[in-house]
């Protein structure tokens, strides 16, 4: 696992097979993000039997056949959504192809997972919208700021045990770095990615989502900017926003592509969850100058918490989400959770202010 590049971090984790062998197949199609070995590697460590894997790069798929030398090369994409036996499909296209083939896939009685971000316009949105609606498959999304971090995971069980009361703000703060020389073309169209708060902030949105308990929300303001990287005019590199949850709690993010090479890691994301009895920080995927990530504060009534839950949480979302597949059940994130996530991040996305980045003022 790379901890220096984020396009290619893939956590792994301890088996924790939900089903028996060979009960749950899946494949994957859409190799163009690196997310794609991290929603593998959960699903097989949750009991997934990956079965076949198909793109139309012969070189992603040799590569991804090195780590996992068990799976088949598919001759085409139509081999796999004609399957009798592949279950779900996990893909991580180019952000603005994901819509598309997830709509292959549910058209084809398959549940899809993708990475994020699931959309790029809210027309996409609205599309796969209806087509859940009419076909009962799922469009699951892989929030893996959240749901592959175990002190994300922790946060979750001790915000919803009530150990800091009503949530009221949350600060999300998702830093990345660029490593631009390694990043596809893609990645600097903005048709193509769809905007920094559609991408990365999705992540943000979610988060903000799952600890409020808030269903709904409006965004009050967001911007976006390029501050530092002329050579690509249509890169954001920066961006953040302010939410208003339905729950009545507040949300603050920012994304941005400025981790400095010095840094361990590949961003220094972390999360502050205040509660009218306490509050939550998490340090995410680096604690700086001590070491790994996962860290977890809590300050409550009863004084100060330092817990190190590395290894100790697990990623319980893969196995609920095979779970879900095989029982039409929704207990690893419900469809309207994963798609008001992305919903909240189009929009703030569509309405962000652009900054003047010259030294202008606006």
């Amino acid at each position: 696992m790379s901890v220096g590049d984020g396009m290619n971090y893939a956590p792994r984790g301890k088996p924790q097979p939900v089903v028996q062998a060979g009960e749950f197949a899946f494949a994957a199609i859409g190799l163009d993000h690196g997310h794609i070995y991290g929603q593998c590697n959960g699903l097989i460590e949750a009991g997934g039997v990956l079965t076949m894997v198909y793109d139309p790069d012969p070189e992603k798929v040799a590569k991804f056949m090195t780590t996992y030398p068990g799976v088949t090369p598919a001759r085409s994409e139509q081999e796999i959504l004609q399957s009798t036996t592949v279950q779900l499909v996990a893909g991580a296209a180019v952000p603005a192809d994901r819509c598309a083939l997830g709509l292959r896939v549910m058209a084809h009685s398959k549940d899809y997972f993708t990475d994020k971000c699931p959309f790029t316009t809210l027309d996409q949105l609205a599309h796969a919208r209806q087509a859940v609606a009419q076909s009962g498959q799922k469009y699951a999304v892989y929030y893996s700021e959240r749901l592959h971090n175990e002190s994300a995971l922790a946060a979750g069980e001790l915000v919803h045990g009530g150990a800091i009361g009503r949530v009221i703000q949350v600060l999300g703060l998702g830093p990345h770095r660029l490593n631009a020389p390694s990043r596809p073309d893609w990645f600097f169209q903005f048709a193509r990615y769809g905007g920094i708060l559609c991408d990365i902030g999705s992540h943000q949105v979610e988060q903000f989502l799952y600890y409020s308990g808030s269903t709904d929300g409006q965004v009050l303001h967001s911007k976006v900017g390029n501050y530092a990287h002329p050579e690509y005019p249509e890169l954001e590199d920066y961006g953040d926003a302010t939410i208003v949850g339905n729950s009545g709690a507040t949300n603050y993010f920012r994304v941005d592509w400025f981790t400095p090479q010095g840094l361990s890691n590949w961003g220094d994301g972390r999360t502050v969850i205040l509660g009218t009895e306490g509050y939550i920080e998490l340090r995410k995927y680096v604690d700086i100058t001590r070491g790994g990530g996962d860290q977890l504060y809590l300050v409550d009534g009863r004084g100060e918490q330092h817990l190190s839950v590395s290894g100790q949480v697990g990623y319980p979302f893969f196995g609920q989400l095979i779970l879900d597949c095989l029982n039409r059940t929704e207990h690893a994130m419900t469809q309207a959770h994963t798609f008001k996530a992305a919903e909240l991040s189009l929009q703030a996305q569509a309405q962000a202010v652009r900054i003047a980045t010259s030294g202008s003022r606006t």
